[in-house]
């Protein structure tokens, strides 16, 4: 019986043991959870704030686009100064680039993301412009030639269907 009685008190130690480290895990992670929220709100800020002040220096200038690139910001061509500001861990990242004849000097620009596709180039047009961002174009003579997208394949099809009903894509 004493053997009987020491086999129990093992497993409810075990089993303790086992509650006690799935409690901590339980608390790191809704600490994790609760950190990151925060975080992400204070990013939202921040990011609300930049868009209001590009929205007050934007100007609407007109440029011949010669080019345009995916590079990294050292390879860029971009001021030594913004190269300094970049923080560390985005300076391997690659930066839609537009080399742009602005009057008479060439530029180099960083393009906004949502629209490096429709910048059409060796075309004049008028782009909107904060500093040395571009956050939109319009063509100015002729015009702008838009990029017909391919056919997607039926297994593509299905599974952005599926990703639009379970709401992990957003609706076009």
């Amino acid at each position: 019986m004493n053997i009987n009685r020491a086999g129990t008190a093992l497993l409810e130690v075990n089993m303790s043991k086992g509650m006690i480290i799935f409690i901590i895990v339980l608390v790191v992670m809704i600490a994790a959870i609760i950190v990151l929220y925060f975080l992400g709100k204070r990013a939202q800020k921040k990011q609300a704030e930049q868009k209001e002040q590009m929205e007050a220096y934007k100007q609407t200038v007109s440029m011949l686009i010669i080019d345009k690139k995916r590079m990294r910001i050292k390879e860029s061509g971009l001021p030594q100064a913004v190269i300094d500001q970049t923080p560390k861990y985005l300076r391997r990242t690659k930066l839609p680039i537009v080399k742009a004849k602005v009057g008479p000097q060439m530029m180099n620009l960083i393009c906004d993301e949502n629209i490096f596709d429709e910048v059409p180039v060796k075309k004049e047009v008028k782009a909107t412009v904060s500093g040395i961002y571009i956050t939109g174009v319009k063509g100015l003579h002729g015009k702008t030639e838009v990029k017909e997208t391919k056919k997607k394949g039926f297994l593509k099809n299905a599974i952005e269907k599926l990703q639009e009903k379970t709401g992990a894509k957003p609706i076009k």
